[in-house]
């Protein structure tokens, strides 16, 4: 082993240690599906009537626990920088970017049969970024972990916060070898070893800050009904479905495999929302403000109740999911 690939035994140590555990996170009914030899046919790629470079901005959890939370998403678990901290809200991101807020709060836990949250899936550029995320929070929550999968469009490791909300860390694997049948994106659900992809890449890259090139790639929500899901995120929002699954539906802008997923895996009939704790509101970042008036105009037409003020739009979900679509700053 050379000195550019040597690694502090401890930190391998920590996460050899961590027993990969089966199924309740991992999006096992993903469709399954092969590797393109010849790339990609991009007439095959569904692209939606939201603006191609949309995607997503920040998630906010409403917290019991503040500084728990925040110890987990900040530099001391996932890697995170702390952007601003006050008595009742803890902003966390990278590169300047907030990418999860946590906002205190006095509320029951959601129930598993609540629609809500399913995770929030923070994306990193590379394979060494991510594995150094993974190395933190591993270490520091081992009893977190909840397994990992090979989605062939990307590599995804499954984790639970402090207070039950899921975590999805990912890298995409090149675009170029996406696959495209019938205007869906084929993913799959093989097995991924932690411990493997930790050994293969950590240590490989030259970034070493904490929370660099992450983003929040995508969000996973739980809904009572895939109909209605579809029809205000793809008809009303303008999101292209990307894939189907049993129990689930994926959405993107601009050709991605998901910005955007939701599933009634546990929560088929869900009504609306009680005020609990977990997810509170959830970003869309769109490149201007002409496509919000796209949007707006859409809203409009349908009779849908929105909220508009200079570079945002506020609308509710079927379930009372919180979604802000504002210009990306």
């Amino acid at each position: 082993m050379t000195s550019s690939t040597r690694r502090p035994r401890w930190i391998l140590a920590a996460v050899l240690a961590i027993a990969v555990v089966g199924g309740g996170i991992t999006a096992a009914a993903l469709a399954t599906g092969g590797r393109a030899e010849n790339g990609v046919d991009a007439s095959a790629v569904p692209q939606g009537s939201i603006a191609a470079d949309t995607r997503m901005g920040a998630v906010e959890l409403r917290a019991a626990d503040l500084d728990g939370m925040a110890d987990y998403y900040g530099p001391a678990g996932i890697g995170l920088d702390v952007l601003e901290r006050a008595a009742d809200v803890v902003s966390l991101g990278a590169h300047g970017h907030e990418l999860v807020r946590l906002v205190a709060a006095e509320a029951a836990p959601a129930a598993h049969a609540d629609a809500g949250l399913f995770h929030t899936a923070i994306r990193f550029d590379d394979a060494p970024g991510l594995a150094r995320a993974l190395v933190g929070v591993a270490s520091a929550y081992p009893h977190l972990y909840g397994g990992a999968s090979d989605h062939a469009v990307s590599h995804a490791f499954y984790f639970a916060d402090p207070e039950g909300n899921g975590v999805e860390l990912y890298v995409d694997t090149p675009r170029d070898l996406w696959v495209w049948e019938d205007g869906e994106v084929q993913m799959g659900s093989a097995p991924l070893d932690i411990n493997a992809f930790v050994a293969e890449h950590l240590g490989a890259g030259t970034d070493t800050g904490t929370g660099s090139g992450a983003t929040v790639g995508h969000v996973h929500l739980k809904v009572g009904d895939l109909g209605q899901a579809e029809a205000f995120y793809s008809d009303l929002l303008g999101f292209a479905v990307t894939a189907r699954a049993d129990g689930a539906i994926f959405l993107a802008a601009g050709g991605y495999h998901h910005h955007l997923a939701a599933n009634t895996w546990g929560s088929a009939g869900a009504g609306e929302r009680p005020e609990t704790l977990g997810l509170g509101s959830l970003e869309v970042l769109v490149p201007a403000q002409a496509d919000l008036d796209v949007v707006a105009a859409r809203l409009t037409d349908a009779g849908a109740a929105f909220d508009e003020t200079a570079g945002a739009i506020v609308v509710a979900d079927p379930w009372g999911t919180v979604v802000e679509l504002r210009v990306a700053g």
